[in-house]
């Protein structure tokens, strides 16, 4: 109804405009209105626990789904896959003693030309040869023990890019369930607040109520449109999130959440920490890298012994001269000791100090990143549990004493709508504490390894 047609439509307009006309007309009019209001308001109380979570017209998509749809489609994780078993291949190369070298060698005596005397001059001959390169004992298995923690080293770092982006897939479903959440509990107070409107313009039109009162319900149904807005592109970048996450095409069909509810946690502060050095990857693929330094010190020092050649020759003569065989056996001597093994060795120890220090660096940031975590879903929980048994149901109790009392105009409208305010925002603040719970949850998952069911 515009402005201008309640102006023409004010109480001293109507047949019969004496108090009993007005009463009966207010009567009329807030039976109308205030049947569906109630009902509306009902289920807007009800909506912090019932809220549908889905579109219309979508089936939700449970999260276990997602997960193991990024797992098996995700880029990251699959380049990570693929380096990690890339490095798996090197072991055997790097501890398999080196190709031996196969020598073909022709020797003539008085001329340069090939075979010139081959059967007159007893030097001429063509020879036949193998050599093998044998490094100093214990230097290939050093190697292949290094190779096979760097390998290691990929797979935790593997392990973590797949709980990381599992992490961000469960991060923006919690996040993409709030606002589903918020928009259908904005949809149910657009409702209401219509149902709210129509009351005071009863009221206005029996000269109980004012126009102001009008305006005002006007004006938070606009600010109503304007959050559904910005909630809708909250929920499209939410959605490319995910296709991105899900290696799945951006104009594909969107993603409706599974309705929230909160998960319990069933382990302690110090249950969780117990299992950082075991359960978490960053650390692990540091421990590995420890023990990989660990390798290279002692490789270091195997370097300061010598390495070994050793070589066969088979030489064929000419008619009436004897044939010849010859073996060889070399070693290369590390002479240069103060240039190069000391200067590596020193080297291999000081990156073995660096590598233990960022382990315990680690160790403590995940330490910290874990309690944190811990001290949010735990404070979540109780937050929660506030909500449900105690400021919604009073936000709620305290709506409809204000509605009765504004209806009998013991109270006035902006109290009215202060105490509808405070039902709407205590509703959506209750979805995004519960979307804050589950991704620390996620993330403890993500840092320790346990699986929280």
């Amino acid at each position: 109804m515009s402005i201008l047609q309640l102006r023409k439509n004010d109480g001293r307009q109507f047949p019969g405009a004496g108090s009993r006309g007005r009463i009966v007309l207010f009567l009329a009019l807030w039976l109308a209105a205030v049947a569906p209001l109630f009902s509306a308001s009902a289920k807007a109380v009800q909506g912090s626990e019932q809220t549908a979570q889905t579109q219309p017209g979508k089936a939700a998509t449970p999260l276990s789904q997602l997960v193991k749809e990024a797992e098996q489609n995700n880029p990251q994780i699959l380049a990570a896959r693929r380096g990690w078993q890339a490095a798996t291949q090197v072991p055997s190369q790097v501890a398999t003693l080196p190709d031996p070298e196969v020598t073909i060698q022709h020797m003539s005596a008085g001329t340069p030309l090939p075979f010139d005397g081959f059967n007159t001059v007893e030097m001429t001959f063509l020879g036949f040869g193998v050599s093998q390169s044998i490094p100093y004992p214990g230097k290939l298995r050093l190697r292949g023990e290094i190779a096979r923690r760097k390998a290691d080293t990929f797979r935790q770092q593997a392990d973590a890019v797949r709980r990381a982006v599992i992490q961000q897939v469960k991060t923006a479903y919690f996040r993409l369930g709030y606002v589903q959440s918020t928009l259908s509990i904005l949809d149910q107070d657009e409702q209401l607040l219509d149902q709210v409107e129509k009351i005071a313009e009863a009221r206005y039109r029996v000269g109980q109520g004012n126009q102001q009162d009008v305006l005002k319900a006007q004006l938070e149904k606009t600010k109503l449109l304007r959050d559904t807005t910005q909630y809708h592109q909250q929920m499209e970048s939410l959605q490319a999130q995910l296709k991105q996450l899900l290696n799945r095409p951006q104009d594909s069909a969107g993603i409706a959440t599974e309705k929230l509810t909160e998960t319990p946690l069933p382990y302690s502060s110090d249950d969780l920490l117990a299992a950082v050095r075991a359960g978490n990857p960053e650390v692990g693929a540091q421990h590995e890298m420890v023990q990989d330094q660990s390798l290279q010190v002692e490789l270091a020092r195997k370097d300061f012994y010598p390495d070994f050649n050793v070589q066969y020759m088979y030489e064929h003569t000419g008619t009436g001269f004897p044939e010849r065989y010859s073996l060889s056996f070399g070693v290369k001597i590390p002479i240069y000791r103060s240039r190069r093994q000391r200067p590596e060795l020193a080297q291999a120890a000081e990156q073995l100090n660096s590598a233990r220090r960022a382990y315990e660096a680690q160790v403590q940031q995940t330490y910290f990143e874990v309690r944190d975590q811990y001290l949010v879903a735990d404070s979540d929980s109780k937050v929660l549990r506030i909500y449900r048994e105690g400021l919604i149901p009073q936000a709620t109790a305290t709506f409809h004493a204000g509605l009765a009392a504004y209806q009998s105009a013991q109270q006035d409208f902006q109290t009215l709508l202060d105490s509808f305010l405070d039902v709407f925002n205590l509703d959506v603040e209750y979805w995004r504490t519960l979307a804050e719970h589950e991704t620390a949850l996620a993330r403890l998952e993500q840092l320790t390894g346990i699986q929280i069911p």
